[in-house]
């Protein structure tokens, strides 16, 4: 009995993702089709690819390059490299939570000058010079305290 195969655009809506996205990843030969027809160019995976696919679009949602992703799947890393990959991700994941954090971060105590501030209730009545003179003193405090410090030990 023959293995069932599945067309290109069928894999494509089940992952929801183009049809363009996997002829690249076949162009980068991460998975070459298990059958192409020669009358209609369509691409037909088995089973085995479908899963392979599914890898594919995980290791790439955690941050993997096509060209990592390749490596893996071809089998050309062993368990300790993987594993030093994996770690590295989370690192570089983490430090991209931190960054995120520090943005929170920065937001709320824009917030907090905002509410804080009797000028900025008034912020339709300024002419455009005052309202943007605010929004520096407002969003860009820590840049303003960064280059007074600056200022004060270069002239010092």
């Amino acid at each position: 009995m023959e293995e069932p195969l599945m067309r290109i655009g069928q894999i494509a809506a089940f992952f929801n993702v183009s049809v363009k996205a996997i002829r690249l990843y076949e162009k980068k030969g991460i998975i070459v089709p298990a059958k192409t027809d020669p009358f209609t160019g369509y691409r037909y995976y088995t089973v085995d690819q479908v899963q392979t696919l599914a890898a594919l679009l995980e290791l790439k949602a955690l941050g993997f390059s096509l060209s990592e992703i390749k490596k893996i799947i071809s089998g050309g890393v062993n368990n300790s490299e993987l594993l030093t990959a994996l770690v590295r991700k989370s690192l570089a994941w983490q430090d991209a939570i931190a960054a995120a954090e520090n943005k929170i971060d920065a937001i709320d105590r824009i917030i907090g000058r905002i509410r804080e501030s009797k000028e900025a209730t008034k912020i339709q009545e300024l002419t455009d010079e005052q309202r943007a003179w605010l929004l520096v003193k407002m969003v860009c405090v820590e840049d303003l305290r960064t280059q007074n410090v600056l200022n004060e030990a270069l002239w010092l």
